[in-house]
């Protein structure tokens, strides 16, 4: 049993490392941490002896392995960046003043939306909701959707720059023609 369990663990290093390592480099982007959790993966995957461990089985446990790694560090790095600014205090801090004018200024633009444009743009960035569950939510398709937040967000930001916005109408800007 160990003879086998051992032939499978070389020849998948052997036939599947690069491909294992390539499938671990496009979760990370990074070539040392898609090493590292090759490495761990072949460690959980062969750290004790299984039965009837063949090359297709074990590569599948290793790329879940792989992948489980992956998650687990995204959700541990999300924890950390919900709670690191309480273990540093800040160089400075910024008046709020203009932040509260600014959310009361984009408040009173997206009031001055069309009801529905208003609702796509709330639902979709603020309650961030993917576009097919705010179709859902307010019973109309998809496409819909996509069309009042492209309209709704082109209003937005028209009143926020109006140069821009009649800039980009007119068909772009002709500064120094």
């Amino acid at each position: 049993m160990a003879r086998s369990w051992d032939e499978v663990a070389t020849r998948l290093v052997v036939e599947r490392g690069d491909a294992l390592s390539r499938y671990a480099y496009l979760l990370t982007g990074s070539v040392d941490d898609a090493a590292d959790l090759v490495q761990d993966a072949l460690v959980r995957t062969f750290g004790t002896p299984r039965l009837g461990m063949t090359l297709p089985r074990a590569e599948a446990y290793v790329r879940r392995a792989i992948l489980n790694a992956v998650i687990d560090r995204s959700r541990r790095d999300g924890t950390w960046r919900n709670v690191r600014h309480l273990a540093v205090e800040p160089a400075a801090v910024d008046s709020p003043a203009s932040a509260t004018d600014e959310r009361l200024d984009l408040i009173e633009r997206i009031r001055r939306l069309a009801p529905r444009q208003a609702a796509c743009i709330v639902l979709r960035y603020y309650e961030d909701l993917t576009v097919d569950d705010v179709a859902q939510v307010l019973g109309i398709s998809s496409g819909a959707v996509k069309r009042y937040l492209s309209d709704g967000l082109r209003a937005l930001s028209s009143s926020i720059d109006p140069a821009g916005a009649r800039a980009a109408r007119s068909g772009g800007s002709h500064v120094g023609s």
